[in-house]
């Protein structure tokens, strides 16, 4: 870990709960202002119907954080409790909802895995393993959503260019997209390579890298890097097809389950015809949402779901609506939970320090 434990628990401070709460009630409430509509409100029935979907919705968060939880017991070795393994998760996702969506929680995941007394080395290769887990199965389904749904109705948005029928180059949902995935793309093959591989071929590559005069301040942290990556590689490479497969399952689990919310929050309150297309446009969603430098993409999340799946809310002004009751089943209670886990966990951590 190239930063000290204080420096890392900073990071977790529940206080940081404010700052993506403001930003993104703040985007919210903007856009409300310039676009409520009460006609639309009023069209809205709230029945026993919809407060089905919206328990779903809550059920497919509960399975998403379920499929972490199976794939973190497999990957400690049953080394830990189902309790421990929960608060870690929590942790996990509180870290993720507080720093931007290209940091992540994975930044501070090691500490959280040896603070509850799994070795450095092993932290590091779990970590280090679902990071590659999750990437690969955004590799994986992102081809093949492109194949079953299409190019021109994953990225062409709107009513106009319903009779479009090839790509524009001048989308810029397709940059967004087509930027993340290659950065998904190359960091799975790095990750994968070095791991399976060549470790120390990657080491070499990532100080070489790093003793360019604008990368040089960070050459310490990429050297620890490099060698943690060696340290994981001896811990993963020898693992079976089986385990890989138990714990590959775990990540399509959690994922799917996280693009099914839209899904019925959507069927709690309108008809639904195309699915898989929603399904489809979330996952881009998440691609996007890796260039973002607010925390936990706090804002350009309510901006994107009002534009990239607003046609299927009706009528359209109901759209940043629906955006934040999805937030509200998928983000805030991560933020809730944290800030009521992290003090104690960090009363815990300072008392195994003492």
């Amino acid at each position: 870990m190239p930063e000290s434990s204080d420096s890392l628990l900073k990071k977790i401070k529940p206080s940081r709960i404010f700052i993506p709460m403001i930003i993104g009630l703040g985007v919210v409430g903007y856009l409300l202002y310039k676009e409520f509509d009460p006609k639309a409100f009023s069209m809205l029935e709230f029945t026993w119907f919809s407060l089905f979907w919206i328990v779903l919705s809550f059920v497919m968060m509960a399975l998403r954080d379920f499929g972490y939880m199976i794939r973190l017991r497999i990957l400690t070795g049953k080394d830990l409790t189902w309790k421990k393994i929960f608060n870690i998760i929590m942790l996990w996702e509180f870290t993720s909802a507080v720093t931007p969506s290209a940091v992540g929680g994975t930044s501070i995941a090691v500490l959280f895995l040896h603070k509850e007394g799994i070795s450095v080395g092993k932290s590091t290769a779990i970590v280090l393993a679902t990071s590659f887990l999750d990437e690969l199965y955004f590799i994986i389904i992102f081809p093949l959503i492109i194949l079953l749904i299409g190019s021109s109705d994953l990225f062409i948005i709107g009513k106009d260019t319903i009779n479009v029928e090839t790509l524009s180059f001048d989308n810029r949902y397709f940059y967004f997209a087509f930027i993340g995935y290659i950065i998904k793309f190359l960091f799975t093959c790095l990750v994968a390579y070095g791991l399976f591989i060549n470790p120390k071929g990657i080491k070499w590559l990532i100080e070489k890298v790093f003793k360019l005069p604008l990368l040089r301040k960070w050459q310490n942290g990429a050297r620890q890097t490099g060698d943690d990556l060696i340290v994981a590689s001896a811990e993963l490479k020898n693992q079976s097809f089986l385990f890989w497969i138990k714990t590959f399952l775990a990540t399509v689990l959690s994922w799917t389950s996280r693009y099914w919310v839209v899904n019925c929050l959507l069927l709690a309150f309108f008809i639904v015809d195309d699915h898989v297309l929603i399904f489809a446009r979330q996952f881009v969603m998440w691609i996007m949402m890796l260039v973002m430098p607010t925390p936990g993409g706090s804002g350009f999340a309510e901006i994107i779901f009002r534009d990239y799946l607003g046609e299927f809310v009706t009528p359209i002004t109901l759209a940043v609506s629906m955006a934040l009751l999805w937030r509200i089943v998928s983000y805030y209670p991560y933020l809730i939970i944290g800030a009521v886990i992290v003090p104690k966990w960090l009363k815990k951590v300072a008392n195994q320090t003492k």
